[in-house]
């Protein structure tokens, strides 16, 4: 008796690490949700992968129109998660032209936390009704 007792508060010890850790797996503090930022630009990559998927995009530098555009890293949800908000594997592709809104990086390198996706057609992916004014 002693000894199922002891292997249940084990398995449940257990099962409160395992969740405290996929917790913490999926913390945003790395972005800045108070921040939105908005990009316009051409997507490099748009990766359809588990845990998360990203779009790379290429965005100019409207005061040196003559210089390289700056790669951005925009993270999103996991593909199941995206489908569910009207997202496919091909909803983006490399040379669209795109309007993206995201939460940055706290540490202000390129990259942040996608909001929502203005796609080529007009077409808002996303959470636009969290999109700030």
């Amino acid at each position: 008796m002693r000894t199922k007792r002891a292997l249940k508060i084990l398995m449940g010890i257990g099962a409160m690490l395992v969740a405290s850790s996929a917790l913490a797996h999926h913390s945003r503090a790395m972005f800045d949700s108070s921040k939105q930022v908005t990009l316009v630009g051409t997507v490099k990559e748009f990766q359809w992968t588990n845990p998360h998927c990203w779009i790379q995009v290429l965005v100019p530098d409207p005061d040196h129109p003559e210089a390289a555009p700056v790669e951005w890293g925009v993270e999103m949800g996991a593909p199941v998660e995206l489908m569910r908000k009207g997202w496919k594997p091909g909803s983006l592709n490399p040379g669209d032209k795109v309007t993206i809104v995201i939460n940055p990086l706290r540490d202000g390198q390129h990259g942040g936390l996608v909001v929502s996706v203005t796609g080529p057609d007009g077409k808002i992916l996303g959470r636009p009704a969290e999109v700030k004014k």
